[in-house]
């Protein structure tokens, strides 16, 4: 337990000393800032179609004083649109993390605590929907149920929660029978204050970890399904910029149009895998020694 406390409290020290990983923190929070004031920062209305002073259409304009990062095929800003589309990529990415990251932690918690029947059938769960392909799954869902981020969102929660939940039911494994939890057995503790008081604090580092990577897969898959016309349709968000690009056939012809959101997806996804390697070492102590 107080290894636990130590290595959480040293969590921020490690994150900052580790140089992939604090290059991973400043590049997301620089997105965070920008997602929060998106409505400030962004100059136009991202829907907008803007017009010059005869009257016409400001059709792929390139980067000027007036559009930084020039104009769509509608004569929409593109700046304004990636601002905007930093908040749903900056919600998905969170949200979808989050859920994942507790779904997979309490049911691996449960099962490699548990055992025996519990276990199997858990197991056998997370074996089925490994076998579940996740794209086509989240585009049959997002088909099914409609265009959204909340299907979205949904569509993501309900497959990748797997991946943790092998790992630290795993950890539960090595950890349910050391001593420091004989000792609370023989105290009286709950089942239920084992699982969340001792047992739970030591696994919290390893689901940081599947923290970053859920984030990093979600923004990514939000942006592709986005990009499939699955997105949606009232808001911008990097993916829909991308499949307005190509749908208008100027991947080629407006480069200012088509490389930003790339550029900024891969940013953002990075982050989350170089914060990852940061939250490792607190994970695997071993790791710092190297």
């Amino acid at each position: 337990m107080e290894d636990a406390k130590q290595s959480l409290n040293n969590l921020f020290k490690i994150l900052t000393r580790n140089k992939a990983g604090f290059i991973g923190l400043i590049i997301f929070t620089v997105f965070l800032i920008i997602a929060i004031f998106a409505s400030f920062i962004a100059p136009y209305d991202p829907m907008a179609m803007n017009f010059d002073d005869n009257g016409a259409i400001k059709r792929l304009q390139p980067p000027s004083s007036s559009h930084l990062l020039g104009t769509t095929w509608m004569g929409r800003d593109v700046f304004s649109q990636m601002i905007m589309g930093s908040r749903i990529a900056m919600v998905v990415g969170i949200l979808s993390a989050i859920c994942v990251v507790f779904i997979g932690t309490n049911i691996g918690l449960i099962a490699g605590y548990y055992g025996g029947k519990v276990d199997n059938v858990i197991m056998r769960l997370v074996d089925i929907i490994y076998g579940i392909p996740f794209l086509p799954f989240a585009l049959i869902l997002v088909a099914v149920l409609g265009p959204g981020i909340k299907n979205i969102i949904l569509a993501i929660v309900l497959i990748t929660w797997r991946n943790s939940s092998r790992v630290i039911r795993s950890q539960v494994l090595t950890l349910k029978n050391r001593t420091f939890i004989e000792a609370a057995r023989l105290t009286g503790a709950s089942d239920f204050r084992i699982l969340y008081k001792h047992i739970a604090p030591n696994v919290l580092p390893l689901s940081l970890v599947y923290v970053a990577l859920s984030m990093a897969s979600a923004i990514m898959t939000e942006a592709s399904l986005s990009f499939l016309g699955f997105g949606d349709p009232t808001l911008s968000s990097w993916g829909k910029i991308l499949y307005s690009c190509y749908s208008s056939q100027a991947m080629f012809k407006a480069w200012w149009w088509m490389l930003p959101p790339g550029i900024a997806i891969t940013l953002l996804v990075l982050s989350g895998f170089l914060m990852s390697k940061a939250f490792e070492e607190v994970a695997n102590p071993k790791l710092r020694e190297r």
